[in-house]
């Protein structure tokens, strides 16, 4: 591939990172592709993987083709996938004085992301710094998969060997990938590379156990479920799925989480409801119509579809609590803008009142507290 410098029109330069493959950038319509040659054979299991981990919802370059190839010299094999726009490789968040600021999110990024493969069954087998991207998000770093040549995708949760294997790997790979830096004289004198992986290993340990953990409350604490989920989308994480199992002392919260695409409960909630809303409006409504299923599901002792949940949801809370807000609704206040911020002052004067004060009593208390607010803007 070396030797389509000076012979191919569509090529281009982009910000890159490391690579132990041969690695081109083409144009095509405006689209950049990555092409990386690998040895024969070996593109289409890449492919399949990066397809079946995308398919995870999980956050991966997305994989556009495969081809085999064959020169004088050797067969091989190459992967074409679609360039992650406005990423970052970690060399750069490192050598760019003006890129310092993200440097520490990016391990908490790694975490992040191994957290979410492992959720999902994904075994890496190779995590290095090398082999993510990093997309910045409001002050932030999203990790993204790069490099799936070593992955394995597994049924289920991934297994406690298998994950204390990916941990080893991964401190293994990053102390190696600084300690090249440092030689350079690219690494900043207050980072320690031996410290950095088992940095790495330790925030995906909180992260994993703040996941997973399963929670005691007594009847009428339903509040605190909200506080479980708010704590896990603080962590970047969405909950996809909240089951309440009856015990003789209370209720045992059980929360299944599912990483989702940043547009993907905008998407459910309009599907389910016709509503147009924000992401981040709409995942807060989605967390309660789960809540809702789940509920559901308990006192009626049978399963119990999202959509009815959703049609419950919008008939008795979201349809009366914004009946309540009329009166503040104008071009300053969107509805959905109104009611999250309802959900907010809800969950205040729960946890105040030590018990779930409802939808009702919430919207009535906070348009008292508003209503002027709005009187004044109108004059």
């Amino acid at each position: 591939m070396k030797e389509w410098e000076g012979h191919c029109e569509r090529l281009e330069e982009v910000v890159r990172g490391l690579s132990r493959h041969p690695v081109v950038f083409v144009n095509y319509d405006g689209t950049l592709y990555a092409l990386k040659e690998l040895p024969r054979a070996t593109a289409q299991r890449e492919y399949e993987l990066l397809r079946q981990i995308e398919e995870l919802r999980l956050p991966v370059v997305l994989a556009a083709g495969y081809a085999q190839t064959q020169t004088d010299q050797y067969d091989a094999s190459v992967l074409i996938t679609r360039y992650l726009e406005r990423s970052l490789p970690y060399r750069s968040l490192f050598m760019r004085s003006s890129l310092e600021h993200y440097r520490s999110h990016l391990l908490d990024a790694v975490a992040g992301l191994l957290v979410q493969l492992h959720l999902a069954g994904v075994f890496w087998g190779d995590c290095s710094l090398s082999n993510v991207l990093f997309r910045r998000d409001v002050g932030a770093l999203q990790a993204y998969l790069v490099d799936a040549e070593t992955a394995e995708v597994h049924p289920g949760r991934l297994s406690p060997t298998l994950r204390h294997h990916d941990l080893e790997i991964m401190e293994e790979n990053v102390s190696g990938e600084l300690s090249d830096l440092a030689l350079s004289g690219l690494l900043p004198s207050d980072i320690h590379v031996l410290d950095t992986g088992a940095y790495v290993r330790q925030r995906y340990q909180v992260l994993w156990e703040e996941i997973t953990r399963e929670e005691m409350f007594m009847p009428g604490e339903y509040y605190r479920v909200q506080e479980r989920i708010r704590a896990l989308n603080a962590l970047g994480f969405s909950v996809g799925e909240v089951r309440l199992e009856s015990t003789e002392s209370g209720d045992r919260i059980r929360l299944r989480v599912v990483v989702t695409d940043r547009n993907f409960h905008r998407d459910q909630l309009y599907g389910l409801t016709g509503l147009e809303t924000e992401e981040m409006q709409a995942r807060k409504m989605m967390n309660e119509i789960q809540e809702i299923k789940a509920t559901l599901e308990q006192r009626n002792n049978r399963s119990t579809p999202l959509s009815v949940a959703a049609y419950h949801w919008l008939e008795n809370i979201y349809q009366p609590t914004m009946a309540i807000l009329q009166p503040l609704i104008d071009k300053y206040n969107a509805p959905a803008d109104l009611y999250c911020q309802v959900l907010e002052h809800k969950w205040f004067l729960s946890e105040k009142a030590h018990h779930d004060v409802g939808h009702s009593v919430a919207a009535r208390n906070y348009l008292d507290k508003h209503g002027d607010l709005k009187t004044y803007q109108s004059g």
